[in-house]
């Protein structure tokens, strides 16, 4: 199955969650893309971050983002 638009919306928010350390989160904020915040609650329904506006990654949150940065590097042309 080949990633949709709502997916690679997800993806990429994931990727925007700062990987140096669990203590860090986002905020969405309700003047943020509509795709973005759609994107955020998908991820909360999912179990992937702690609140519907972002907030923190869970710990599948943080494995996803590990993977998610692997797959990015991984076919970014250097």
């Amino acid at each position: 199955m080949p990633f949709n638009q709502q997916l690679t919306d997800e993806l990429n928010l994931i990727l925007k969650f700062p990987n140096k350390s669990l203590l860090q989160g986002l905020k969405i904020h309700h003047d943020a893309d509509p795709a973005v915040i759609d994107a955020a609650q998908r991820l909360y329904d999912k179990g992937i971050v702690s609140q519907p506006d972002g907030g923190y990654l869970t710990d599948l949150g943080h494995d996803l983002a590990e993977h998610a940065q692997v797959i990015q590097s991984a076919l970014t042309i250097t």
